[in-house]
């Protein structure tokens, strides 16, 4: 299954790589060549198909506990000063997706969305300290009745040229459903509660959608 946000994208590239191993066939004498050249262009398809996968999950609907809101790495993990919307001091566990992890953002927890922002920016290296401010990013809280107000951010990354966020204020978000989308590599960044109980540790890989991050 692949997302709605590649579907274009992927008709084009299947064009392109067919018209190009039938052009091949038609220019090339020389099998070695000619093959190795029609590889390429497969395998480029290959790649795009695995970007724009979007893998069924199983969320376990509980409003006392935040899923990760996508698959990747936990780079970081600390208590910062939120200057955006909450100015005060919150947790932030920042995960980190490579352009091979599935890119399908999803809401961390249930419940009503406050705020969401579009920021254009920067393109710095996802993992850079300055990347979550300068970067082009989205800004989304989601609130609970039990854990309150989560916040996310979509930060775009070296490779990434467009975020793509589904949450509008004032809509009822379900927990572990399809928020959003960023294209070829990027950052999330999830902002908790001081006294939420967290659950991962440093260079954990998560699965988006399914794995537990923290709990109230």
């Amino acid at each position: 299954m692949f997302h709605k946000e590649g579907h274009n994208i992927i008709l084009i590239f299947l064009f392109v790589v067919i018209s190009d191993i039938l052009l091949l066939e038609y220019i090339f004498n020389d099998g070695l060549i000619k093959t190795l050249l029609q590889t390429i262009s497969i395998l480029i398809l290959i790649l795009i198909l695995q970007f724009f996968r979007n893998p069924s999950r199983k969320t376990i609907l509980n409003d006392n506990h935040v899923i990760s809101p996508v698959d990747g790495k936990v780079v970081n993990i600390e208590k910062v000063f939120e200057k955006e919307y909450f100015k005060d001091e919150r947790i932030i566990i920042s995960i980190f997706m490579s352009p091979f992890n599935v890119h399908v953002t999803r809401y961390p927890i249930g419940g009503k969305i406050n705020f969401s922002k579009y920021h254009p920016g920067d393109y710095l290296v996802a993992w850079h300290p300055k990347s979550s401010e300068k970067n082009e990013r989205t800004t989304i809280v989601v609130e609970n009745k039990v854990f309150g107000e989560v916040l996310y951010r979509q930060i775009a990354g070296a490779l990434a040229r467009r975020i793509v966020n589904y949450a509008k204020v004032g809509d009822i978000a379900i927990q572990g459903n399809d928020a959003g989308f960023i294209k070829f590599g990027s950052r999330v960044d999830v902002y908790l509660p001081l006294d939420s109980k967290i659950k991962v540790k440093l260079n954990q890989h998560l699965k988006g959608g399914e794995d537990m991050i923290a709990i109230t």
